[in-house]
């Protein structure tokens, strides 16, 4: 008969086949799993809740200049904001991150002239000095501090000036940042911050000549098409018109563009700016007559052709 061996004696025998060493490797890898569970768990189980000053950006184009400020933004929560005096949040001479947390940044595509100093491409933090009339803002190279004011130093100050403090009509609870009034001819525009009852402005303006004349240069020898860009380019800006005719004339002599009647009122407009008023006028009627023909509609070139030729009588 088969006889089994004893509960004790098989104990005994599993564990005297274990050395100490490997016990306690065990317990310390069940130990850290446990642990690594907690952590994992714990993560997984956090509550997600807006926090007091949330991030914001804003961005525009300015020519061709990619302008960014990335924020975050205070609210007022009932407080005073600007001013002299402990009651104040923000004291008129001291040195403000301009935002809360880790400040703001100012972020360029291109160089640029801000408040009529050159900046180069690249990111900056803004710090600004509040005052009752006028505000220090400044630009800063180092955005390792973020927004610790105590590490300032002005040796990494890439730009400060003074600028106008503005009292607004109305209260704005949160702080704000614009790229605000943009030039018709895309020059210049304004860096523009408001909060509670104050707006600053940072006038800046960008250069964008050279890189388009370049670009008409090399990229019209390769797409024929971008003879109407250049010629609308030297149009709009008042550069050589003779050379703006002369691009519309080449690309309007392709058979397949000559039912262009949008571009064939551009070369009118070039031909008035000229002073050919008789050459403009005949241009015109002729725009006229393909947009009447065209099934699709107008556009509205009809009448800003007519416009165009009862300018000119």
């Amino acid at each position: 008969m088969f006889k089994l061996f004893p509960t004790k004696s098989v104990k005994f025998r599993y564990q005297s086949m274990i050395k100490p060493k490997t016990i306690i490797n065990m317990k310390k890898t069940l130990l850290t799993a446990i642990a690594s569970a907690f952590i994992f768990f714990g993560a997984e189980a956090q509550i997600s809740t807006p926090i007091p000053s949330p991030e914001g950006s804003v961005s525009s184009t300015v020519g061709l200049t990619d302008v960014t400020i990335d924020y975050y933004r205070p609210k007022m929560k009932g407080r005073q904001i600007f001013g002299s005096g402990d009651q104040y949040l923000e004291q008129y001479g001291s040195i403000w991150r301009t935002g809360a947390n880790s400040g703001s940044k100012l972020t360029l595509s291109t160089d640029a002239k801000i408040a009529g100093t050159d900046v180069k491409a690249g990111e900056y933090l803004i710090f600004t000095i509040p005052g009752e009339n006028e505000w220090s803002f400044m630009l800063y190279s180092d955005l390792s501090i973020g927004g610790n004011v105590s590490a300032y130093d002005t040796e990494k100050e890439v730009l400060r000036t003074t600028v106008k403090a503005s009292k607004l009509g109305r209260k704005i609870e949160t702080l704000t940042f614009m790229i605000s009034d943009i030039s018709e001819d895309n020059t210049s525009a304004n860096i523009e911050m408001m909060w509670s009852d104050v707006s600053i402005k940072v006038p800046m303006t960008v250069d964008f000549d050279a890189q388009v004349m370049n670009e008409i240069a090399a990229k019209t020898k390769v797409n024929p098409a971008n003879y109407v860009q250049a010629a609308n380019y030297y149009y709009s800006t008042g550069k050589d018109l003779n050379k703006a005719l002369e691009w519309m004339n080449m690309y309007l002599a392709n058979e397949n563009t000559k039912g262009q009647f949008w571009n064939i009122h551009l070369k009118a407009q070039i031909l008035a700016k000229l002073g050919k008023k008789k050459e403009a006028i005949e241009t015109a009627k002729k725009s006229i007559e393909i947009a009447k023909a065209n099934e699709g509609g107008d556009f509205g070139y009809v009448k800003r052709n007519e416009d165009l030729i009862a300018s000119l009588k």
